[in-house]
């Protein structure tokens, strides 16, 4: 190709990539900034958002998936992400998340504890990603979620960028359950981190396929995401069902898919 028409197509993908990469995630530290960012993380709201039923007053077995804005200066790229399980006749949910707060210590990442499901994450409000509820096929994947998150290969770790992280984690459990067909935002900074060193798999909905080096450049092709493209970690792309734009920073631009899955028995 002559130096002048490649130059005038490298000026041009630079120019594409700036106003799908550079331009939303700017606007969306902007909005981020504008917003009051001096809550102490020991005062930060941690309560329940009203979401999750009742444990006490709901027998069937309840699988839910939640995000909400990482804290301080993380929220303006990316979401915490995590499961919240109840079995059969429990009258308390399990929550399913990864933490990196203690590893120094000795701590381990994953944590599997009986906190408020639906909890805001320090002042954030949760948003529900996926539900599903029913009677013992539910129990079954509660019993296949827990053994997945007892081997999570990463336990010992924690990076917020590229990964492994909370998104990872859940992006894990979520292949380990493609029955979930769980969509995460592209905003959860980490889910495009494969384990094991691997490049190729399914997305986390459990179809499709993703190609990913390191967490840092890839791509999905998917029936529940649509297509993504990850540069360094943040994510654009389309979804098809129900249409939208996937830009980093800003999140999902359009209707977001329904939460509910079908009642399983």
């Amino acid at each position: 190709m002559p130096r002048k028409p490649l130059r005038l197509f490298a000026r041009r993908l630079l120019a594409a990539l700036a106003l799908v990469f550079l331009l939303p995630v700017t606007a969306g530290v902007a909005s981020h900034l504008l917003q009051d960012r001096a809550v102490d993380w020991r005062t930060a709201r941690r309560d329940s958002a009203g979401m999750a039923p009742v444990a006490a007053r709901t027998p069937e077995a309840v699988i839910q998936v939640y995000a909400a804005r990482a804290f301080r200066w993380r929220g303006a790229f990316g979401v915490h992400t995590w499961f919240a399980t109840k079995r059969s006749g429990a009258e308390r949910y399990t929550r399913y998340e990864v933490m990196g707060y203690g590893l120094g210590r000795g701590a381990k990442a994953v944590r599997i504890h009986g906190g408020t499901p639906d909890a805001y994450w320090f002042g954030n409000r949760p948003q529900l990603l996926r539900e599903l509820r029913g009677g013992a096929k539910v129990d079954a994947l509660i019993e296949r979620l827990d053994r997945a998150a007892r081997r999570y290969p990463y336990d010992k770790q924690y990076r917020v960028w590229p990964g492994p992280n909370s998104n990872t984690f859940v992006a894990w459990l979520a292949r380990e359950l493609p029955e979930l067909a769980l969509d995460l935002p592209p905003t959860a900074i980490g889910k495009d981190y494969l384990p094991h060193d691997r490049w190729s798999s399914t997305a986390p909905s459990g179809s499709g396929l993703q190609v990913s080096l390191a967490g840092l450049v890839g791509f999905i092709l998917a029936p529940e995401e649509g297509f993504e493209v990850n540069l360094l970690g943040l994510v654009a792309g389309l979804d098809f069902s129900p249409p939208a734009l996937k830009l980093p920073g800003l999140g999902r631009i359009g209707p977001s898919p329904d939460p509910a899955l079908p009642r399983a028995g």
